[in-house]
């Protein structure tokens, strides 16, 4: 009956974790990013759902002559925001996976 105990102990570990990983990724998914791009010109706000909140472009970078330059730098500002919620995600769910053998994690 000793395993029986192993296994409970287990069971709790996992729940535990299990909210613990909960509560960080709602944490996550209500934190602010910001991405920038051409030095501050553009930036571009989202959420950790990656849900953008804001576009904030500066008038000295709008040339109706190159549209074309104007909506690289909202994707690369755009890219940079998802980039860091990305890399942030990893970062913050990666504790728990890390040092556990599980398949598929």
């Amino acid at each position: 009956m000793r395993g029986m105990g192993n296994m409970q102990g287990m069971m709790k570990q996992m729940q535990k974790m299990q909210k613990e990983m909960a509560k960080a990724q709602a944490e996550l998914e209500e934190r602010s990013f910001t991405g920038t791009a051409g030095g501050g010109m553009v930036t571009v706000e989202m959420t950790g759902k990656r849900l953008v909140t804001d576009v904030i472009v500066k008038e000295e970078v709008v040339d109706p002559e190159d549209i074309e330059m104007l909506q690289d730098l909202i994707l690369a500002a755009t890219n940079d925001a998802l980039k860091q919620v990305e890399d942030t995600t990893a970062a913050t769910m990666g504790k728990f996976t890390q040092g556990m053998n599980l398949p598929g994690m």
